[in-house]
């Protein structure tokens, strides 16, 4: 994960991340075949710790939303996991990148999961029934990304916690309730 983070998958070598995992490079390729297999079991491994996090099942309507706020708290702990995120998701975009598929995939079920939440929201009365949710829900997920880079760049600037709590806030017009 380190390696991905602080080089990118393409300026990442195999011989670095055996190294630093204390196996031999074609010990390494035994367990992920390729350096791609090894890129995506590291951003499976990622969402998988992010997941078991949730415990049984996903939280609904704005208890979906405390949630992000609470995933950015936590991500806020975790610069490695971040760094990682953020350097692989803006590399996917070029082309033939191996992680495009997995980062187009992320994209589009992170999205039904916000605006699978923002309706339960509104079916719950929680917020309007006017609320634009598949823009709010691109909304959301932008800022959160975007407060991301910036805070990799400079954390004492960036209050990841607070601007995701206020940016949803803004978009849906209510607080999304407390932690727990």
């Amino acid at each position: 994960m380190e390696t991905f983070a602080t080089r990118g998958y393409h300026n990442a070598s195999l011989a670095e991340i055996a190294e630093r995992s204390g196996l031999t490079q074609a010990g390494v390729l035994h367990h992920f075949r390729t350096k791609a297999g090894l890129l995506t079991g590291v951003l499976e491994l990622r969402d998988k710790s992010d997941i078991e996090a949730l415990g049984d099942g996903r939280p609904r309507g704005l208890g979906m939303l405390r949630h992000l706020v609470d995933t950015a708290r936590l991500n806020a702990e975790r610069a490695g996991i971040v760094r990682l995120y953020t350097v692989l998701s803006a590399e996917s975009v070029t082309e033939g990148h191996p992680a495009q598929e997995y980062f187009r995939s992320r994209y589009t079920g992170l999205r039904a999961i916000v605006v699978s939440a923002l309706r339960e929201a509104v079916d719950a009365g929680e917020v309007a029934s006017t609320l634009p949710v598949e823009s709010v829900a691109n909304g959301i997920i932008a800022v959160m990304d975007g407060l991301q880079t910036q805070w990799l760049l400079d954390p004492r600037a960036v209050d990841m916690v607070e601007t995701t709590e206020r940016v949803i806030t803004a978009l849906i017009g209510v607080r999304p309730p407390p932690e727990g």
